[in-house]
C-alpha cells in the first residue's frame, strides 16, 4: 500500500505539472486556448483519480475512474447553480477546483481523462501483480 500511495502521490504531482505545462506550452506553440482548456479538463479528472488512489490504495481502476468522473461531472453541474462562480470570485483556490461557468463539452473531456487514468491505473496494477508473482 505504501508503494501504491507513493506512485499515486507522484502521479498527482506530475499531473499538476502537466496541467501547468500544457497551459504554458499551448500558448507558446500558438495553439488556441481551447487546447489548454480541454487538456486541463481531462487532467483535472486524472488528478481526482490519483487522489482517490492516494486515499484508498486498494481501489480498483474502474471504481477510481468512476469516482473521478462522477466528482468532475458533479462539479461541472454545480456550476449551473452559480455557487461556484461566487466562490471563485472570492478565492483563487475555489476558481481552480470549482471553476465558474458550465460548459457542456467539459463533460466529454472529463470522460476522456477518466478513461486514460483508468487505462494507466489498470496497466500499473497489472504490472505490480506480475512483479509480485
Amino acid at each position: 500500500m505504501a508503494r501504491t500511495r507513493l506512485v499515486a502521490g507522484t502521479a498527482a504531482l506530475l499531473t499538476v505539472a502537466a496541467g501547468l505545462g500544457v497551459r504554458a506550452g499551448a500558448a507558446r506553440a500558438g495553439l488556441g486556448p481551447e487546447v489548454a482548456k480541454y487538456a486541463g479538463d481531462a487532467l483535472y479528472t486524472v488528478l481526482v483519480q490519483t487522489l482517490a488512489v492516494l486515499a484508498a490504495p486498494r481501489v480498483r481502476p474502474p471504481v477510481a475512474a468512476g469516482v473521478a468522473l462522477a466528482f468532475s461531472w458533479a462539479v461541472e453541474f454545480a456550476q449551473l447553480s452559480g455557487v461556484p462562480a461566487e466562490l471563485s470570485r472570492r478565492s483563487a483556490v475555489a476558481r481552480l477546483v470549482l471553476g465558474s461557468t458550465f460548459n457542456a463539452p467539459d463533460l466529454f473531456w472529463y470522460a476522456v481523462g477518466a478513461a486514460g487514468a483508468w487505462a494507466v491505473h489498470g496497466w500499473l496494477r497489472g504490472r505490480s501483480r506480475t512483479v509480485a508473482a
